[in-house]
């Protein structure tokens, strides 16, 4: 029983974080990026290019309309498990841009670059918070995982090629290079506040420590608090039997990991590479 309140704690957790990333996505158009003429990737920026050249279509019609028919494909192909998610993202979104776009007259910021900076920021943050808790916000999304599961082709370049394209043909409404800058500059920056917000709080470390005084630093590691292993390892040029230590630490105790090290034994070998996504105690906890 407890179990299962857990499991329904967490899936409503889920649910509301889905939401305010949706909001966020949702302010960044209609209220930075759609006011000053700006599109990028996405079934959102081919409903930004339908509303610039009629001028009449909402945005949110348009995203509604393509994600049905995707929508439609996805639980054919992928199955009703897989989509779940994205019905609840597509709905959920269609209405926010919808009440958003009607409301929301004039945009926030006048200058376009400006605009195009936060109104990125806005979206990459938005849907960096939806798919952190496994959610999505359809389109290209779907398209991707649809030919990922017959192609061998990444979703990551599937959905880079087609907003490229999506991009590029804004050109032929608004016969403008600026605008095709402005909106890879979106993609830009979309692209890497995506990235910091899934990956940011999982930036971990991992060191391979080398030194005869390893029982020592062991003992300070675990002061930190922060788990140490000990393996068995042999020097190939002098074939004498060594320890290793394996430490996964967060990126903001490397300093004093190296300092500790540094103290006990100035002479250790010491090896640092970055581990982005360390799931377990003491970390970040899995998600299927």
């Amino acid at each position: 029983m407890e179990k299962k309140r857990t499991n329904v704690y967490l899936v409503a957790k889920d649910y509301v974080t889905i939401l305010f990333g949706l909001i966020l996505y949702s302010i960044g158009w209609t209220a930075f990026l759609l006011p000053n003429q700006i599109t990028t990737g996405g079934v959102a920026g081919i409903g930004a290019l339908i509303f610039y050249a009629t001028g009449t279509i909402p945005i949110a019609v348009t995203y509604a309309v393509i994600n049905g028919v995707l929508l439609l494909i996805s639980i054919k192909i992928l199955g009703f498990k897989f989509s779940i998610r994205t019905i609840f993202g597509v709905v959920v979104l269609t209405i926010l841009l919808s009440v958003f776009q009607h409301y929301i007259k004039k945009g926030f910021v006048d200058e376009p670059f400006m605009a195009t900076v936060i109104g990125a920021i806005l979206c990459g943050a938005g849907v960096g918070v939806v798919f952190s808790s496994n959610g999505s916000t359809g389109g290209t999304d779907i398209v991707a995982a649809v030919i990922n599961k017959y192609r061998n082709i990444t979703i990551g370049r599937v959905i880079l090629y087609s907003d490229v394209m999506i991009i590029l043909s804004s050109y032929f409404i608004f016969h403008s290079i600026e605008k095709i800058v402005y909106g890879l500059t979106v993609m830009a920056i979309m692209t890497y506040t995506l990235d910091l917000v899934i990956n940011g709080n999982r930036q971990s470390v991992q060191f391979l420590i080398f030194s005869s005084k390893y029982e020592e630093i062991a003992d300070r590691i675990i002061q930190l608090p922060r788990g140490v292993t000990v393996v068995d390892g042999t020097g190939w040029y002098s074939k004498q039997p060594t320890k290793v230590l394996l430490v996964l630490a967060k990126r903001s105790e490397s300093i004093a990991i190296f300092r500790l090290v540094k103290e006990v034994d100035p002479n250790a070998f010491v090896s640092q590479s970055p581990a982005i996504g360390v799931y377990g105690q003491g970390f970040d906890q899995m998600k299927t």
